[in-house]
């Protein structure tokens, strides 16, 4: 009688393993990455009496002008009617992604808007080793090629009529809502200016005749540090970008990586933020695209956010 499986139980469970890797690589790259998603909310954060309002969140486009598939997807979603975008950043994966992006943003003109900057709104994308993503946040080249983002932020604002909030604030009549946005740039490459922000929210704030019925926070990179600072500052509700979610998930355990601070349990979807005695709903989109050196995602299809606003019961 023979015991174990011997050379040959190993080369199958070894050839069971190549396998389980090459399918997980084919589904990644040319499947699951095209595989666009709407996540749905609806949260009781507005004044009584309110009118509802639909806030579409949009991340990490990471455009390229061959995108087509992607580009479709994004301009059909004007077709949910949304009384406000917030786009927090990294719209930019190509010295001619701006092409691309008119595509797909020109459905959304004239839709009240917010915006800030990530890094890839700067500067290009460039090759890089792939095991180093899984090492902690990852760092700036100072030889990366720069982008047009004069150009982008023309198209935004004078296009579109969004807000640019990189470290500003604003107040916006939003189907009849009044609601106070701040903002700061990508805080993952330390752009972000926290201590500039409450004079700009107090200019905001002596200019208007009354209260806001709502205020939020948005930021491209959702640290520790700006979250607090966003809670104390008075944001009833955060939103972010930055981590894509983790881009990489295992089923069953989540990310391994969030390429910033926060907790790995939030590096997408919706959830909450304390600071200070306060809790407040915190949104973390897993973003639109990923780079086109790593193009690839796993279990964290690529998605857009539409959270519905109700009056608090």
């Amino acid at each position: 009688m023979t015991t174990g499986g011997g050379p040959r139980a190993a080369l199958t469970a070894l050839g069971a393993v190549g396998a389980l890797a090459v399918g997980s690589a084919v589904w990644g790259i040319g499947i699951e990455r095209y595989l666009f998603t709407l996540r749905r909310h609806e949260l009781h954060v507005l004044p009584a009496g309110s009118s509802p309002l639909r806030l579409l969140h949009l991340s990490d486009a990471h455009m390229a002008p061959w995108q087509r598939r992607k580009q479709r997807w994004i301009a059909g979603l004007a077709e949910l009617a949304p009384d406000l975008i917030v786009n927090t950043g990294d719209n930019l994966g190509h010295e001619d992604g701006l092409r691309g992006l008119r595509r797909a943003f020109a459905p959304f003109r004239g839709i009240p808007g917010v915006y800030v900057h990530g890094s890839n709104d700067h500067t290009a994308p460039s090759p890089r080793n792939p095991v180093k993503y899984f090492t902690g946040p990852s760092k700036h080249r100072p030889t990366a090629e720069p982008l047009d983002t004069q150009a982008l932020d023309s198209y935004l604002t004078d296009d579109l009529g969004w807000t640019e909030l990189n470290n500003a604030a604003t107040s916006l009549d939003v189907a009849g809502v009044r609601i106070d946005a701040f903002g700061v740039s990508d805080a993952h490459r330390h752009w972000d200016r926290l201590d500039a922000l409450p004079d700009q929210i107090e200019e905001v704030r002596d200019a208007r005749s009354h209260e806001p019925d709502f205020t939020i926070g948005v930021t491209h990179a959702p640290y520790r540090r700006v979250l607090d600072s966003f809670t104390a500052l008075g944001a009833d509700m955060i939103f972010g970008g930055h981590t894509h979610g983790g881009q990489l998930r295992i089923p069953g355990v989540g990310p391994l990586v969030a390429n910033c601070d926060i907790p790995l349990r939030q590096a997408r979807g919706l959830s909450e933020w304390s600071r200070g005695g306060r809790t407040i709903p915190l949104n973390v989109s897993a973003g639109l695209g990923h780079s086109i050196y790593a193009p690839v995602r796993f279990a964290c299809f690529p998605e857009a956010s539409l959270l519905t606003l109700l009056p608090e019961t």
